[in-house]
């Protein structure tokens, strides 16, 4: 493959379920050696899209290679070279941790020899579970098993790992524990792809994301650039307001975009010093002043409306 090509290219993708579009011609380029970010609300196509370019769902339409090969016809040849990071934890509980990195190992091809076994061992280390090696998977928590699952993704050396969710359900400490491990991974030239609901989380990792939509991207861009294209640089958030006061803060507040959901008001502005000045000299409201990230980018995009 050649090292300035792409290591994912999609041209005009496309997928259906009878009259459902799920994805929707969509154009892409993904480099190596980078994290690349998928998100969007539930529905948006993110997994179908994943699931095309690891040659499990065919394609309606469209043109996708990986590695510079074509799919569905060298689909086996590519997944050879992923590692898969599902959303569900789907380790086996009979097996010890080892016996588990083992056995799928073999869906390789791997041979067990010394060399899988060294694998193994710094694998354990990766992923800060040497010591339960013995120990069996049910017995693990919940960011230990995830740990182990990414350390299963690694067993077959790939040039490409696809997380899918990867930290969905844990607490902070294990979240940023498998953030480092995955800065580990890109540091030493892996390729990530990463579909995730947590904004910060995509802010952190990714060199580049798309963001999608009933099938559609959005726009693609890196973290900074996608907030800088679409909102504003300072965000004020006033919560537990009734609609007498978001009317009258509506009308009191200028050179500012407001957004409104519920009992919430969101100002959205390039200075927000006139408005705290007023917002201060006001008894009874709770606010925050911050700066604009990805989820608002996101919001702006996608909606706030709730999706099932």
């Amino acid at each position: 493959m050649n090292t300035h090509s792409p290591i994912i290219s999609a041209r005009q993708l496309q997928k259906h379920y009878g009259d459902y579009i799920a994805v929707d011609g969509i154009d892409f380029d993904i480099s190596p050696g980078k994290c690349f970010g998928f998100l969007g609300p539930n529905g948006a196509g993110k997994t179908t899209t994943l699931r095309m370019i690891l040659g499990l769902t065919p394609l309606s339409g469209g043109q996708l290679s990986v590695f510079d090969l074509p799919i569905p016809e060298r689909s086996r040849d590519i997944r050879a070279r992923i590692g898969t990071v599902p959303q569900a934890d789907n380790l086996d509980p009979d097996f010890t941790l080892v016996e588990n990195l083992r056995m799928y190992a073999r869906y390789f091809g791997l041979k067990l020899n010394d060399e899988l076994e060294k694998r193994i061992e710094k694998l354990l280390v990766f992923a800060a579970l040497s010591e339960r090696r013995d120990a069996k998977t049910d017995t693990l928590s919940g960011g230990m098993q995830r740990r182990l699952t990414i350390a299963r993704a690694l067993i077959n050396d790939p040039d490409m790992v696809i997380l899918d969710e990867p930290t969905t359900g844990l607490d902070p400490q294990a979240r940023h524990v498998i953030w480092s491990r995955l800065n580990e991974l890109r540091d030493e030239g892996k390729t990530l792809l990463l579909t995730t609901h947590y904004m910060e989380e995509a802010e952190r990792l990714c060199d580049e994301l798309v963001i999608m939509d009933h099938g559609k991207i959005l726009d693609q861009g890196s973290p900074a650039e996608l907030i800088k294209r679409h909102v504003e640089p300072e965000v004020i958030e006033l919560r537990s307001c009734d609609t007498d006061t978001i009317n009258t803060i509506r009308h009191k507040i200028s050179d500012c975009r407001v957004e409104h959901l519920g009992t919430s008001l969101y100002c959205y502005t390039h200075d927000a010093g006139p408005q705290l000045e007023y917002l201060r000299n006001e008894q009874g409201l709770t606010f925050m002043h911050r700066p604009a990230g990805l989820e608002d980018v996101f919001l702006k995009l996608t909606g706030r409306e709730l999706r099932d």
